[in-house]
């Protein structure tokens, strides 16, 4: 699951005239500001039927700890003086039972005893740029056939397909996510739509709902062409707006901008900090005060891009940080955008379509469910796209800000600190010549088998250069069968995945038993992902047990260990989501001498993809395959890392392949 760890001329109208209910915009973060936003009237009862996030047992979790940090040890006395002190943290006479004590009376008096640290801590007290450090993004494959293939249409079809979903959803027609062991937490649902992320003057960001506001103030869309905003009235009298109606609207926003306007929306992409003052700035006159709020209380926004990739890295990096003017060190791109809001549709001038996500208090799994829903609509002939009314809709109304020498100069800084920042990173990709379809073949979990490629190519890429390994490798479970939940961290370096890897490479070791060490570091692998899916990690309680602290009261010696810090330096964060409309998708990587793994296992042969491939050049396309997009600072081997994955592919299957045939 997607899971990132820890962003012209004054008009006169309607806007300036009609007196809105806008919360403050500048000042503190609202103490009661998460439940405010009204829950989804259907998952309401979920609150009473789930089970409440556990707090694991302190022996537990120090024995996953400690046998977590034996192949990440760069000695044996290393590795000794580390488990010394986790005793010592789980002893008697430690701190770690009073810390443990603490953190279930926590638990006992709140309904969550992790939520808002891991807000705060994760996400909203993160002051770098939310774009590449925390945004991710989903790239869609091409227009269905049977639909107009202009870039309004495109635009339009996924705006229609949104607001159908909006509609379900708040109207209790979306069915719960879930296994066959039970419903997950649909809490988070809440924060798709109508809201948007604030920045804070304080060092804490918020996010603002506006669900459950009248309705006729609700259900609006924010269209961006050339820097430019405009409002788009999506619902009209309880009434969605056809396609061919949204089609006519959105044309009308092309049609009517053909010049660049100031780039008001590269200011979210600035650091936090700096964001929260230019955002002040602006919200202090009330005309732009007034376009912040019919920004943030949008059902959506929709970026209509100049932009035309076409290769998966093009597709990938047009969505995740927009184009870059190396000849001026600007980002033109982001300045199209506003990457505070959770759900930004981004088209482009060639059609090609994806989506933008703010991840703060809402994982990737919501809105890939979102995207793949509409999407798969779309793709229905028989999917209703609307018919017109006779009484034609309000015209888009442009929403201009107030644009001084102040806000101007604060653009121009942050434009060139985006270019900066997007400039430094690097990205490959590739897709195997299997997939699901082969793996389950063999008998062998995809998830688990996608994460021994990476340990495999990653051990290869650091004997390569003579390099230790300096971090672990982070890998999002879902806790969403608790209320509330999110993730935990799966520690994917086991004792049993090295002894695997090293297997691979020494000409000394048989066919069968590289086998039999494969075999026992993916059950390892499944043994962890269970557990963590239940709560039972190592990140999440360590976390919690150190923020019980008191002030003044000593850090714990285990927090300063070198090799439990070493343990949680996650030079790979992988993750893995599915959507068979997902050609491409990614995020950045959490340290700057690491990698950003995302991958994708569902393909098992059932998607047809000549159209997309005819489209966008994919030449190299397969319909059973294996995904990875990796992302890295620039001076990292970035494309050496990936040959290495193509490689451990290639090698991964032979070893199945081959003993399967010698029991033929």
């Amino acid at each position: 699951m997607l899971a990132k760890l820890p962003p012209f001329i004054v008009r006169r109208g309607p806007l300036l005239l009609r007196k809105i209910h806008m919360p403050s915009l500048t000042g503190p973060r609202p103490v009661d500001w998460k439940s405010a936003a009204p829950p989804i009237p259907n998952f309401a009862p979920q609150h009473d039927s789930l089970p409440r996030l556990p707090v694991p047992n302190l022996t537990g979790t120090l024995k996953r700890l400690k046998m977590s940090l034996l192949p990440l040890a760069h000695s044996e006395a290393e590795f000794a003086d580390a488990a010394k002190k986790i005793d010592a943290f789980g002893s008697h006479a430690g701190s770690g039972n009073l810390l443990q004590s603490r953190l279930l009376q926590r638990a006992n008096e709140r309904e969550q005893w992790l939520e808002e640290w891991w807000d705060n801590l994760g996400y909203l007290g993160y002051r770098d740029s939310v774009v590449v450090n925390v945004s991710y993004y989903y790239g869609f494959d091409g227009q269905p056939a049977h639909l107009p293939q202009s870039p309004a249409a495109r635009a339009a079809g996924l705006a229609r397909g949104a607001l159908v979903f909006r509609q379900k959803l708040l109207s209790g027609q979306v069915s719960p996510d879930g296994t066959k062991e039970g419903q997950f937490c649909m809490d988070t649902y809440r924060w798709m739509f109508d809201c948007c992320r604030i920045p804070g003057l304080q060092g804490l960001d918020w996010s603002i709902s506006h669900a459950g506001f009248k309705a006729d103030e609700l259900g609006h869309i924010i269209i961006v062409r050339r820097n430019r905003f405009w409002k788009l009235k999506g619902i009209v009298n309880g009434r969605i707006l056809s396609m061919a109606e949204l089609e006519k609207q959105i044309q009308y926003v092309y049609d009517s901008t053909t010049e660049e306007y100031p780039g008001v929306g590269v200011l979210t992409a600035s650091n936090r900090d700096v964001w929260a003052k230019d955002h002040a700035h602006l919200a202090a006159n009330p005309h732009n005060a007034s376009i912040l709020h019919t920004i943030h209380s949008s059902a959506f926004l929709i970026s209509l891009d100049t932009d035309t990739p076409t290769s998966p890295v093009d597709h990938s990096r047009s969505l995740w940080h927009g184009s870059l003017s190396p000849s001026t060190s600007d980002a033109p791109g982001l300045k199209n955008r506003w990457v505070d809001k959770p759900v930004e549709f981004i088209i482009f001038d060639n059609a090609r379509a994806g989506l933008m996500g703010e991840h703060s208090v809402m994982d990737g799994t919501p809105t890939a469910r979102m995207c793949d829903e509409v999407l798969d609509w779309l793709a229905d002939p028989a999917f209703d796209l609307g018919v017109p009314s006779a009484i034609p809709p309000p015209e888009p109304e442009p929403l201009d800000f107030v644009v001084d020498d102040t806000t101007r100069t604060a653009i121009d800084k942050a434009s060139k600190a985006a270019y900066e920042l997007a400039d430094s990173q690097s990205m490959s990709y590739h897709l195997t010549s299997y997939g699901k379809a082969a793996i389950k073949a063999f008998r062998v979990s995809p998830d688990s088998w996608a994460q021994m490629i990476i340990q495999l190519a990653y051990a290869r890429f650091l004997r390569a250069r003579g390099l230790n390994r300096e971090g672990g490798t982070y890998e999002a479970a879902t806790t969403r069968k608790y209320w509330k939940g999110r993730t935990e961290t799966i520690r994917v370096v086991t004792s049993q995945s090295d002894a695997f890897v090293s297997a691979m490479d020494d000409p000394h070791i048989s066919h069968e038993d590289r086998k039999q060490l494969f075999d026992a570091a993916a059950k390892s692998h499944i043994v962890l992902a269970k557990a963590a899916g239940t709560g039972e990690g190592v990140d999440r309680h360590m976390l919690g047990l150190k923020l019980c602290l008191k002030e003044g009261e000593p850090v714990p010696e285990l927090y300063n260990d070198p090799l439990y810090k070493r343990s949680g330096n996650w030079v790979l964060s992988t993750s893995a989501v599915f959507s068979d409309h997902f050609p491409v998708y990614g995020w950045g990587e959490v340290v700057p001498e690491g990698f950003g793994v995302a991958y994708m296992t569902g393909y098992d042969g059932t998607f047809k993809w000549d159209d997309y491939v005819r489209v966008l050049s994919f030449t190299h396309i397969h319909t059973d395959r294996l995904q990875y997009t990796v992302t890295s600072r620039k001076e990292m081997p970035n494309q050496e890392f990936m040959d290495e994955i193509a490689r451990a592919a290639v090698d991964l299957y032979d070893l199945h392949a081959g003993q399967l045939k010698s029991m033929l």
